[in-house]
């Protein structure tokens, strides 16, 4: 049997240092937990073996949202393994435990529901921040200017996407914006 552990955090900038674990093999992403498309998760879904035990630190790391954290948790326990979660001290391992199965369904709500509200309190907090004049977006990846020379110079928009590492498509939204 191998203890094994699953650390998440939203961003790179983030750590993991409160979500101490103690296992024999740790699995860590920094990558948001709105669904199940993360590295880590999957190299860990792979290794788990019948009689492992999966360790998270709370159920919002390992997912954000119902169903994703109920997908998960059959694939681990259809393998033969059994998930913990320290903070929430639960534990499930395939048995048709009701108790457990309202408390999973209970806690992964929050977790959805949480998300739900950071993703509204950021849209408003942009909202605000466009209306200041403060919140510019991302900086653009693509010079336009570039584009818009080499369409002037006759280049194709193939040849322009290729050599500048872009889609064809980008290359014709940034023609059509600057109506060349």
């Amino acid at each position: 049997m191998t203890k094994i552990g699953y650390q998440r955090v939203s961003t790179t900038d983030q750590n993991t240092d409160r979500q101490e674990l103690d296992v024999d093999r740790l699995f860590e992403d920094k990558a948001s937990g709105k669904n199940a498309d993360r590295p880590a998760l999957k190299e860990m879904l792979a290794y788990i073996r019948s009689g492992d035990e999966v360790v998270v630190f709370s159920i919002d790391r390992l997912a954000r949202n119902l169903r994703d954290l109920e997908d998960i948790i059959k694939e681990i326990n259809a393998k033969g393994a059994s998930v913990t979660f320290f903070s929430e001290s639960l534990t499930f391992s395939g048995s048709d435990d009701a108790m457990s199965t309202l408390m999973l369904q209970m806690m992964g709500s929050f977790a959805q529901f949480e998300r739900s509200m950071i993703l509204k309190r950021q849209a408003e907090g942009i909202a605000l921040a466009k209306a200041k004049g403060a919140y510019k977006g991302r900086k653009a990846s693509i010079d336009r200017e570039v584009v818009s020379n080499m369409i002037k110079a006759g280049s194709s928009l193939t040849s322009i996407a290729k050599s500048l590492g872009i889609s064809r498509q980008s290359v014709h939204r940034i023609k059509a914006e600057l109506a060349l």
